[in-house]
């Protein structure tokens, strides 16, 4: 191996656990940071947890919203996992964060072209998939698309649905030989590395700490973050993954509630508040449509969520079961708190 891997966001969530999957593969790893000031930190989390000798390792800034550094970041890589994107902490505008996922992306992609890159795999988002659209009886697969010019949907998933269209619009035409391939991932769930965790970490955070007294009856996916990386890495070098999208997700869909009795079970005392009540969803409509503060996603409100990972299964890749994975994640939390 010891071939060279941009990867993008490298002091987030995703990114820290793929520079450690691919140190144990035995690539090198250049990995993007927004501000150097962040690098002993990464360094520190990696080696805290034992994730990787660091040595083969290095750091340089670039940011999404400047071209700035996004060559040298580039030069001499033969595959990129661009895995830096936005995600809102709150109520957000289109634009906000359309600009870094769109114009971030075509960044990565102009410069891993000029650079001779042999892959890029992007992760976009299942939000890029299964939203917006009529109701689906069969399960989602690769081939469906969120509508991004939907104004009823929220702007981080029509931010998603359209960064990646750009994407492939861009590689249709533009990337010559490279190859683009784009992983799709659900809920990313899996063990903190630090008291920094993701936004998906703090909504397991907030069940234990009885933060979510209520709520609605939708389903979503879940996908381990360590299964996650595996698959980009595996992405990154299988043939018959070229220029193609895959989802990524365990084998079964979650509610808030279901979470919630599954973390009481397993942790007892420490999740003795996990459970909320859940809202019967004509009483979610009426309370979103006089306090749209509370953001309830009312468009997905009896639609299930069925999701195919049969593309991804068929490269060889396993996922691990959402209990084991919620239950993991759970866990560390109680554990930084101790």
């Amino acid at each position: 191996m010891n071939e060279l891997v941009l990867v993008t966001g490298g002091s987030g969530f995703v990114g820290q656990y793929a520079i450690g999957e691919l140190l144990r593969q035995g690539y090198r790893v250049r990995a993007t940071l927004r501000s150097r000031s962040k690098e002993s930190e990464v360094r520190t989390t990696l080696k805290n947890v034992g994730l990787v000798e660091t040595s083969p390792l290095e750091f340089v800034e670039a940011n999404l919203l400047d071209d700035a550094g996004w060559n040298e970041a580039a030069a001499g890589a033969a595959y990129v996992l661009h895995i830096a994107s936005p995600f809102p902490g709150g109520p957000a505008k289109l634009e906000d964060l359309l600009v870094p996922a769109r114009d971030g992306t075509l960044r990565v992609l102009r410069a891993a072209k000029s650079a001779g890159v042999r892959r890029v795999v992007v992760t976009s988002s299942f939000a890029a998939v299964g939203y917006g659209g009529a109701a689906l009886n069969r399960p989602y697969t690769e081939s469906d698309w969120t509508d991004g010019d939907n104004a009823a949907l929220s702007a981080y998933i029509r931010s998603k649905a359209l960064a990646e269209r750009a994407a492939w619009d861009w590689h249709k035409t533009n990337a010559g030989k490279m190859e683009l391939t784009v992983v799709n991932p659900v809920g990313i769930f899996g063990p903190a590395l630090g008291s920094d965790y993701s936004a998906s970490l703090g909504l397991i955070g907030g069940l234990l700490a009885g933060k979510i007294p209520i709520s609605t009856k939708q389903e979503f996916g879940v996908v381990d973050v360590r299964d996650l990386v595996s698959l980009q890495v595996l992405l990154m070098t299988k043939p018959e993954a070229a220029n193609r999208r895959f989802l990524a997700v365990g084998p079964e869909t979650w509610t808030l509630k279901k979470v919630g009795r599954l973390l009481k079970d397993q942790l007892g005392s420490d999740a003795s508040r996990a459970v909320p009540r859940e809202l019967p969803n004509w009483l979610a409509r009426l309370i979103a449509r006089f306090s749209p503060k509370l953001g309830i996603n009312t468009t997905e409100l009896g639609r299930p969520k069925r999701i195919s990972n049969a593309a991804a299964r068929a490269l060889g890749w396993t996922p691990r079961p959402g209990n084991e994975t919620l239950v993991d994640t759970a866990r560390s939390l109680v554990g930084l708190q101790h």
